[in-house]
């Protein structure tokens, strides 16, 4: 009888790890699925959806990767998010230690590509992280709280030509936006304190958050993705409406983005 497949679970924190167990565990019966959590990031509740667990600290690769080979798992998937505090409180090993000196630009995409590079030497083959999440990328219009006003509309469009140009760059992913103006640009703080900052300035009016992929994006990692949290963070900084990317940005909890969208009346559109 054949090995079943396999894949590594490289989780953050979040619920995008838990949302792609359950989708993998529905889409294809079978399949094993082990977790590397982080200490101080990842959900301790993943590891009883887990077929099996290994806590590491950011800066582990090695234990990450022998634990992989160790259960089998020829693929991996990389998903959730590391706080920037603990990407600068790193307990790194010899290997990633070798690894990052070989890093010129330190960025997210030169990061985690070279991460995929590590477990290729392994015979690990690094997945997009759109993986069986298919169904979670929804397509150009709108998709769902409040339909866009002309206005909106046109906020969206000078915001995604921004946000495309900042993330080209290698800066930020996101932009807040107001009547055709930039009220805040996401960097190294993350989405959420762009949309506070962003909020803030402009006073809870007609304020829109705009959300994209990046040029030639590697869908391995660092995926867009709206959540829950993202809408409860609009809310309470005055952000009345979501622009995302159409087919490259993730909805996570769908149904619960969809009531909680409704309740606060916040719109999302997929560009």
């Amino acid at each position: 009888m054949a090995n079943p497949r396999t894949i590594g679970i490289i989780a953050g924190s979040g619920v995008y790890p838990e949302t792609f167990i359950a989708s993998a565990r529905l889409k294809s019966p079978g399949i094993r699925l082990v977790v590397v959590a982080f200490h101080g990031e990842t959900d301790p509740d993943l590891e009883k959806l887990a077929d099996a667990t290994e806590w590491v600290r950011v800066g582990q690769l090695s234990k990450l990767i022998k634990f992989f080979t160790r259960e089998g798992a020829a693929e991996a998937v990389m998903m959730g998010q590391i706080s920037p505090k603990n990407l600068f409180d790193l307990r790194p090993d010899i290997r990633i230690l070798l690894m990052l000196a070989r890093v010129k630009e330190r960025n997210a995409e030169t990061l985690f590509g070279a991460i995929g590079e590590e477990l290729a030497k392994d015979h690990i083959t690094l997945l997009p992280a759109t993986t069986f999440l298919e169904d979670h990328l929804p397509a150009a219009g709108h998709v769902c709280g409040p339909v866009f006003k002309k206005r909106q509309l046109s906020d969206a469009a000078f915001g995604f030509r921004i946000a495309k140009q900042t993330s080209a760059l290698d800066i930020g992913q996101s932009v807040v936006v107001r009547h055709g103006t930039v009220l805040a640009a996401e960097a190294f703080e993350g989405t959420n304190a762009c949309i506070k900052r962003g909020g803030e300035l402009g006073r809870g009016k007609d304020v829109l958050l705009v959300k994209v992929s990046k040029p030639n994006q590697d869908l391995r990692f660092d995926v867009p993705v709206i959540g829950p949290q993202t809408i409860e963070t609009c809310a309470a900084a005055g952000v009345s409406g979501i622009a995302i990317e159409a087919g490259k940005t993730l909805l996570l909890e769908k149904a619960r983005l969809a009531e909680l969208c409704t309740k606060h009346q916040i719109g999302i559109h997929a560009i």
